[in-house]
């Protein structure tokens, strides 16, 4: 194998991308490494662990959506409907271009019970969702029914990204998002 040079960040990207298409489980050090065109143990220079690595890829994709989608609720320059607008084209953009789905969803499911700070970082990712979504709505409908609109849109959406994995047909995810948009229209 040739010698290759890379960085924190592209271990990362590699990895997301492999524990979204195989999971946490079934994603090993050795096909990381493979992937990054790296040997195995070279990963543990920039991760103590594959258990690191992955907590490391869900705080990315947090902190992705935070900066490109969460904040866009807490703009003063947008009215509430332009904000779940783009508050939507921005998170289609990225399931929609993103194979394998939703990596903190996949891993709520796989592997939240026995790894408890993989659950807190999921659980922190789909509270701020929610929170994002409840104060876009919270407008026009006030604090406990945008509540409950936002809790219900993120398991919606996590459902729909699901099902378009599944059957490989955006159809249903698509339609929720125009539904979420239409509750400001």
């Amino acid at each position: 194998m040739p010698i290759v040079k890379t960085d924190k960040d592209t271990i990362l990207k590699d990895s997301i991308a492999l524990f979204k298409l195989h999971g946490y489980h079934n994603t090993t050090m050795a096909k990381i490494g493979e992937a990054c065109g790296l040997i195995k143990g070279s990963i543990y220079h920039y991760f103590k662990s594959k258990e690191e690595l992955g907590l490391e890829s869900l705080r990315y994709i947090h902190h992705y959506f935070e900066e490109h989608i969460f904040s866009i609720a807490y703009r003063n320059d947008l009215s509430d409907y332009e904000k779940i607008a783009l508050f939507v084209q921005k998170t289609d953009e990225y399931f929609l271009n993103s194979a394998g789905g939703c990596l903190l969803g996949n891993l709520a499911l796989e592997a939240s019970h026995d790894l408890p700070l993989f659950k807190e970082e999921i659980l922190a990712y789909f509270d701020n969702w929610e929170r994002a979504v409840s104060h876009i709505m919270e407008n026009r409908y006030g604090a406990e029914k945008a509540k409950e609109i936002a809790v219900e849109s993120v398991a919606s959406v996590q459902g729909a990204i699901m099902m378009m994995n599944l059957y490989n047909d955006s159809t249903l995810y698509l339609k929720i998002e125009k539904k979420l948009i239409a509750m400001l229209d």
